[in-house]
């Protein structure tokens, strides 16, 4: 995003916010030195980017870093995770060495639970000054996000599939990747003063936001995956030609969507831009 004249301000302003916290997460220890070295190993900062983006289109006035945290520490646990040997089994993220190649399974695991609950201490932070309402809606979606209905039951149909269907991708690609940007776009949405009863239609642009980056990060991995049978690949799936089409569609009706909300703005539009030039964002 380097090269993104409107957005990269969103990402810097995120990063600095970041390296601030980090020292307030716990005392200086090997467990904290695993959480942040997870935290600052790179990485697009596409989520909390999002809940910045969101807030600043409802020009109240509200900046809300710590729901950005919150977000950015649910990916990181996500991510942390999925590199252990009894899951995804990486030993590098963003081509440096998985956290568990640097501190040991033992400590990356627990540096995961850390992010976990560092997460939800963040909605309680970000929620003060607000209607308990706007809280209580942010838990709920966090929790779905992150638990059996989202991420963590998406990557348990990862490893264990119930089978190789589009109807099976499509389900692995809502659970594991759509909830988290659900959680972000909502953040963005109720810590930026949004009206709570356009929660349901904020939450449909992100379902169509999560969808787009999956088909483009897919196909990106076209080739990768191909000679990996187990590898959910939605473009595998339906062809390139095909899954082009559906990104298409995607982007459209999230544009449609957002200006409903009336949130689409310049900033909207060259993020779609970028999708469309290079079709993924990495993780």
């Amino acid at each position: 995003m380097s090269n993104l004249s409107l957005i990269k301000p969103y990402k810097e302003q995120f990063e600095a916010h970041l390296k601030k916290a980090i020292p307030n997460l716990c005392e200086k220890s090997k467990l904290r030195d695993a959480c942040e070295y997870a935290l600052l190993n790179g990485g697009k900062r596409i989520r909390p980017i999002l809940v910045l983006m969101i807030a600043n289109a409802l020009q109240q006035g509200k900046i809300p870093f710590d729901a950005c945290l919150s977000v950015e520490y649910f990916h990181t646990a996500s991510l942390i995770a999925d590199d252990l040997p009894c899951m995804d089994n990486d030993d590098f993220r963003r081509e440096k060495p998985s956290t568990h190649k640097v501190f040991g399974e033992t400590v990356a695991l627990l540096a995961s639970y850390a992010m976990i609950t560092e997460g939800f201490e963040m909605i309680h932070r970000a929620a003060q000054g607000f209607p308990g309402e706007v809280g209580m809606l942010a838990l709920a979606c966090a929790t779905k996000g992150s638990g059996l209905q989202g991420a963590t039951g998406g990557q348990f149909y990862d490893l264990f599939p119930k089978g190789k269907t589009l109807d099976d991708v499509r389900e692995i690609i809502e659970m594991k990747t759509v909830t988290l940007f659900e959680v972000a776009f909502t953040f963005g949405w109720l810590f930026g003063g949004g009206d709570i009863h356009l929660l349901e239609d904020v939450k449909r642009a992100a379902y169509h936001f999560g969808m787009a980056f999956q088909i483009a990060d897919d196909l990106d991995d076209l080739e990768q995956d191909n000679w990996n049978d187990e590898t959910p690949n939605l473009a595998l799936c339906l062809g390139q030609e095909q899954a082009l089409f559906l990104l298409e569609g995607e982007l459209s009706a999230f544009q449609s969507k957002m200006k409903k909300l009336q949130i689409f703005n310049l900033e909207f539009h060259e993020l779609l831009d970028l999708l469309k030039r290079e079709p993924a964002l990495p993780a």
